[in-house]
């Protein structure tokens, strides 16, 4: 399990389990998600929330893991866009942790991790 700081202050957090990050790699949630300016941002948040609303509304919405992140995590009342920024990097050490595990030489880097 790891925990997020959800905000700059560092008041907030939100606890993510592997289970979740097992979700986000399944439905590749993270993948081309940050526009070219690379910039996490409310608009990129907002993004990702239309992208799990309408998995959510297709036959793969079933998934009692996906619902699971989204009221754990994504639509998480602390998540914000700081929050989001600290998922990304936090799934980039998750995988690069697998992959060390795996004896596999591709890793993810932060600041091209999910192109």
């Amino acid at each position: 399990m790891a925990k997020i700081q959800a905000n700059s202050s560092g008041t907030r957090s939100i606890e993510v389990t592997e289970q979740h990050f097992e979700t986000l790699e399944k439905y590749q949630l993270l993948r081309d998600l940050i526009d070219s300016h690379g910039y996490v941002d409310e608009e990129v948040l907002e993004k990702l929330k239309l992208n799990i609303r309408a998995l959510l509304e297709s036959e793969q919405g079933r998934d009692k893991a996906l619902l699971d992140l989204c009221l754990d995590v994504i639509y998480n009342p602390n998540m914000k866009a700081f929050g989001l920024q600290q998922l990304f990097m936090k799934y980039v050490e998750w995988k690069n942790r697998g992959n060390a595990n795996l004896g596999m030489t591709k890793r993810a880097f932060q600041g091209t991790p999910f192109n």
